[in-house]
């Protein structure tokens, strides 16, 4: 799939193309940022609640989940931490943003992939939760600060927090199976 994905446009890849990106995106995703990264300049904060349906058939709605502060205490006196413990809910969230409004409509052809795919993380990371029951809907939201220049610099940034709430998203068998690997 990886040969298909980057080899020059043929008979193949024009045939099979479809399923290759679908393979390859968003998890195998390369750029030249891999070479010549943009230093972070936001401090991103990813939350995710859920509802829960209990045994006895009671719904009810969890808390909120810092999944970033997760991600910082994975990562945080680890030598050498996994590429997907520093960057998959930061890449997702940025993959997510990229692909819609600020109305959280999708502008281009990748919306959907890239709300499957965090809503997957996320349900992942609530499936090491004990919660007492089969999460139904998921829900995210960021809280988003600049990076405060150094002390010596004379640039000025605003301080205040941008939040962005995402809507609820029910949890589909495909999200299911994917879950359960």
């Amino acid at each position: 799939m990886v040969f298909l994905h980057v080899a020059p446009s043929n008979t193949a890849s024009r045939e099979y193309g479809e399923a290759v990106d679908g393979w390859i995106y968003p998890e195998f995703e390369q750029n030249w940022k891999l070479f010549a990264p943009n230093p972070l300049q936001q401090n991103v904060a990813v939350h995710a609640r859920a509802k829960v349906r209990s045994e006895d058939g009671e719904l009810r709605t969890t808390g909120w989940i810092n999944l970033s502060a997760q991600d910082g205490a994975a990562i945080d006196g680890n030598l050498l931490p996994s590429h997907t413990q520093q960057n998959e809910l930061r890449r997702a969230w940025d993959f997510y943003n990229g692909s819609h409004t600020s109305e959280n409509v999708s502008n281009g052809l990748r919306g959907d992939l890239s709300e499957r795919y965090l809503r997957r993380i996320a349900l992942l990371r609530f499936d090491r939760e004990p919660l007492g029951g089969t999460v139904e809907r998921i829900q995210l939201r960021s809280s988003t600060t600049l990076v405060q220049p150094p002390k010596w610099s004379a640039e000025k940034v605003d301080s205040k927090a941008s939040l962005r709430e995402l809507p609820w998203w029910s949890i589909t068998p495909r999200d299911r199976e994917v879950s359960d690997r």
